[in-house]
């Protein structure tokens, strides 16, 4: 590039947004998932991407994924999940189950109904999809009703560190807000944050595992997978609900 190393550092940071190094663990990931989804084995795949084995590329599924290379290569094999369209006070929402309980839960208000379908279905492609929403239904009202929380079955699909980050978030009370590096304290992985911001990101249960509870440590709100003005919209209506 006929600059220098820092001065290359700055103008990439300055016009990508990330630094070389991270974007570069980026394109790694992204190479290494479709490898894993192509039943490549761990150490194989790490090569590939050019790692040196495969615990390189274990370390960097968890500080990107939030969970190990085999847990992503598992993809919810052996999982029958059923589905189907719900309204919900913030517009359609796509809800999954299994028999055990809620898996997935995603709106479309945003992003629209075969986008926020799609989202859901890539995160266990390996499981068994199966319409039914009248076997949901129960669940569903549960969901959108005076005690969700409390009342409706969850299920938890992901790797350890997910469920852990998706348990600390079941504890922050309805009209209560935290941040990521809260979020890692409790889960006693205070310097985990990115991780834990991964984890939120991935939460597959929208609403029910409260991640729009989550804000920047400067009190914004954030991003959202769903789009902000879903996030705005339960945020309030959970403060209407605290107050009445």
């Amino acid at each position: 590039m006929g600059m220098s190393a820092a001065h290359f550092q700055r103008t990439f940071s300055a016009w990508v947004g990330v630094s070389p190094k991270r974007y570069q663990q980026y394109l790694a990931i992204d190479h290494a998932r479709h490898l894993l989804a192509e039943r490549h084995s761990t150490l194989s795949t790490a090569h590939e991407v050019g790692l040196s084995g495969s615990g390189r590329l274990h370390d960097l599924f968890l500080t990107w994924e939030a969970m190990s290379p085999g847990d992503f290569a598992r993809g919810g094999e052996g999982l029958t999940i059923f589905w189907g369209w719900f309204e919900s006070p913030f517009g359609p929402a796509i809800v999954m189950g299994t028999a055990r309980g809620i898996c997935g839960m995603g709106f479309a208000a945003e992003m629209g109904e075969e986008e926020a379908m799609a989202d859901l279905l890539h995160r266990w492609p390996k499981a068994e999809f199966v319409e039914d929403p009248e076997m949901l239904r129960p669940w569903v009202r549960q969901a959108f009703g005076a005690r969700h929380e409390a009342q409706t079955p969850l299920y938890l699909i992901g790797a350890p560190f997910q469920i852990k980050v998706w348990e600390a978030l079941l504890r922050i009370p309805t009209g209560h807000v935290t941040t990521y590096s809260d979020i890692a304290t409790a889960i006693g992985h205070p310097a985990a944050v990115r991780a834990v911001g991964t984890a939120v990101g991935r939460n597959p249960i929208s609403f029910l595992i409260p991640c729009h509870r989550a804000l920047r440590r400067d009190g914004g709100l954030g991003g959202y997978h769903w789009g902000l003005p879903t996030k705005r919209s339960i945020l309030a209506w959970e403060a209407a609900r605290t107050n009445l």
